[in-house]
């Protein structure tokens, strides 16, 4: 990944903190946001310690001037564009599993889909005028996005929602659009179940970088494991 730039949304904890440090690990200048100004900082100095390039600007996705800001930032820190793009920041009200829609409060409902929806469109959009010609789109879902799952309310719905704008971008700009389903992993918004984020990373390295024939897909757990035995 060297001579690349990579853009990570909500890369302050979690898995979007280990994507964005396994992406300087190797070689790539990273441009992370957050939410929380401390948390940018924290970061950045965390990748830095380990000889990585990281900037960092405390942006909210919801708002897409923080987005395009945070593009322009990152197209000025490596060769003049972004090569990659994960749409990583996200939220969930409540507790994973025991969110149904029937119950689930308007304020909910429109803050996950403004947040995890938009901010993914609002990602994707801001990022357009500065991707290279063989940029690399990513964005987290999960398989509660496409399967039938009781108590995961609006966050399933927004994650469907994310699924479908994979598939629209990835049908109408040139450059690689994907879906990555990492399963469930030990993050503190879904419960510190699952797998480890760091683990979790190197998912995020291999669709980035060398997974062929993925454009408008999903890719899941099964299919990184057969890729790279």
């Amino acid at each position: 990944m060297d001579g690349l730039t990579a853009v990570v949304t909500g890369g302050t904890r979690g898995i979007g903190l280990q994507v964005s440090r396994a992406f300087a690990g190797k070689g790539a200048s990273v441009a992370l946001c957050g939410r929380n100004a401390d948390a940018v900082d924290a970061a950045v100095e965390d990748i830095e310690a380990m000889g990585g390039t990281a900037v960092g600007l405390r942006g909210d996705v919801r708002d897409e001037y923080d987005t395009e800001r945070l593009m322009e930032t990152a197209a000025r820190v490596g060769n003049g564009g972004i090569d990659i793009v994960v749409a990583n920041a996200g939220v969930y009200h409540g507790t994973p599993g025991e969110t149904p829609l029937t119950s689930e409060a308007y304020a909910s409902f429109d803050d996950t889909l403004r947040t995890n929806c938009r901010g993914v469109f609002a990602t994707v959009r801001e990022s357009l005028p500065h991707l290279t010609e063989d940029a690399r789109v990513v964005v987290p879902t999960g398989g509660i996005g496409h399967k039938t799952m009781a108590g995961y309310g609006s966050y399933a719905v927004s994650k469907a929602g994310v699924e479908a704008l994979v598939r629209g971008f990835s049908a109408e700009i040139d450059q690689t659009v994907v879906g990555l389903d990492p399963g469930v992993v030990a993050t503190e918004m879904m419960g510190e179940d699952g797998r480890d984020p760091e683990a979790v990373a190197e998912m995020f390295v291999w669709v980035a970088t060398e997974a062929e024939g993925v454009n408008g897909e999903i890719v899941d757990l099964k299919e990184w494991r057969q890729a790279t035995r």
